[in-house]
């Protein structure tokens, strides 16, 4: 009875902690909707203050395939209300050198930040194309054997191409309009999940 209890116990354990992970296609019509319903899920149960959340797009324009981020950001400041702060763009991106600095600056200018990680990724075959939107955070960099800090409370991922070998060589040659099409999906997704989230918080319907 006591082991069956001990084992009870440790299912409910897991799945009490277990991280909420969706996988959805990119690049369909209807794909920001998918990617709205999976972040909201994530939103309502870590419900984070309304004034404290960030989107931090990590890449760069340098390379094809590591531009979804700043794409993505780029995007996001025409959508997003003003109480939601994009760092990561076109003209400032976040990267490599400055990722550190950045987190870093969010720290110091909000009392309980809560960040939403957006990167680029490189997957298997049948995967390219696809999201994922995941709690926790993110390890950029880890595609091309790169150790950086890990960013994010959770954190959407585009995969971009495949992965395995050869990966700086494999983001240089990405096709730009996957990386678009990918952007503008993702941006969607997380404008109509936050002014959703924003509307709640405003009125206290948050579930």
């Amino acid at each position: 009875m006591l082991k069956e209890l001990k084992g009870a116990l440790t299912v409910l354990n897991k799945l009490i902690h277990q991280k909420i992970e969706f996988k959805v296609p990119g690049q369909k019509p209807n794909s920001c909707f998918k990617i709205k319903e999976a972040l909201d899920k994530i939103l309502i149960r870590d419900r984070p203050y309304p004034d404290q959340i960030i989107v931090a797009c990590i890449g760069t324009d340098r390379s094809t395939g590591d531009s979804l981020g700043p794409l993505t950001g780029t995007h996001l400041l025409s959508l997003l209300p003003r109480e939601v702060k994009v760092k990561g763009t076109l003209e400032f991106p976040v990267h490599a050198t400055n990722l550190k600095g950045t987190v870093d600056e969010i720290k110091r200018n909000f009392t309980n930040p809560y960040i939403i990680a957006i990167d680029a990724c490189l997957g298997k075959i049948e995967s390219v194309g696809k999201v994922t939107v995941k709690e926790g955070p993110v390890k950029p960099g880890s595609g091309v054997n790169k150790e950086l800090e890990p960013v994010g409370d959770c954190h959407i991922t585009g995969i971009v191409n495949v992965g395995g070998f050869f990966e700086y060589m494999v983001l240089q040659n990405t096709r730009l309009y996957n990386v678009i099409t990918l952007s503008k999906s993702i941006s969607r997704g997380i404008n109509l999940s936050l002014k959703d989230y924003l509307k709640k918080a405003q009125y206290n319907t948050v579930p």
